[in-house]
């Protein structure tokens, strides 16, 4: 568990350039982005888990209300599951996502990274219910769809996995910002082990947390 005074948030999702300039804005917020490439670094590595790992170790380090970081170094692995389920016309096995979780999975155990204390969904407003804002609806669409945030992640921690949604850049961000003035307590993560091996046995559409209500349904 991390032992500073901040909450440091993951944005998960496509966050658009526009949210993040609103988001910035914010004056109990501190936006963090990974950093630039450099010469010796490759366009893979400046996106994926070591630039976002260096992005939550500097986000630990800043003193705020919240810190949010538009970088996961769990995306890599959230990719490579969601294409596992991905109905095309080539089927795609689990290789993928497994080299994606063991290089997740060392980079952690080489404490390169800890988990933030909450990830932050920005969701299509098409999955969230009218009586429910932020809720992912299950009778939104017509089959569940792979999420690994709303899925296994979620049913791992309910409190520590939420998610926003708007019709615009400004809604997006209003409604980002909603959610830190409503985010919920509890446990604290699981060993990424313990992360990864639920993900290896959640199905899409499966429900969550039997606690959780429709929060806990694949929208």
């Amino acid at each position: 568990m991390r032992h500073n005074p901040s909450t440091v948030v993951v944005l998960a999702g496509q966050p658009s350039e526009q949210v993040l300039a609103a988001l910035d804005q914010s004056l109990n917020v501190v936006l963090v982005r990974p950093r630039a490439a450099s010469s010796g670094t490759s366009a893979k590595d400046a996106n994926g888990t070591e630039a976002a790992a260096g992005a939550l170790r500097r986000a630990a380090g800043i003193s705020a209300a919240y810190v949010l970081v538009a970088a996961d170094p769990l995306s890599a692995v959230a990719s490579a599951w969601q294409d596992m389920w991905a109905v095309t016309a080539e089927p795609r096995g689990s290789d993928e996502f497994e080299l994606r979780a063991a290089e997740a999975l060392a980079a952690w155990r080489a404490r390169q990274f800890e988990l933030p204390d909450y990830y932050l969904v920005l969701a299509d407003e098409s999955a969230v219910g009218k009586a429910a804002p932020g809720i992912p609806a299950p009778a939104a669409v017509d089959e569940p769809r792979a999420d690994f945030y709303l899925g296994p992640l979620r049913a791992v921690r309910p409190n520590r996995v939420t998610v926003a949604a708007g019709a615009s850049a400004a809604a997006q961000a209003d409604a980002l910002l909603a959610e830190l003035g409503s985010l919920r307590h509890g446990p604290w993560w699981p060993s990424l082990d313990e992360v990864l091996r639920t993900t290896r046995g959640f199905y899409p559409g499966t429900l969550a947390d039997s606690t959780a209500g429709p929060a806990g349904l694949l929208g």
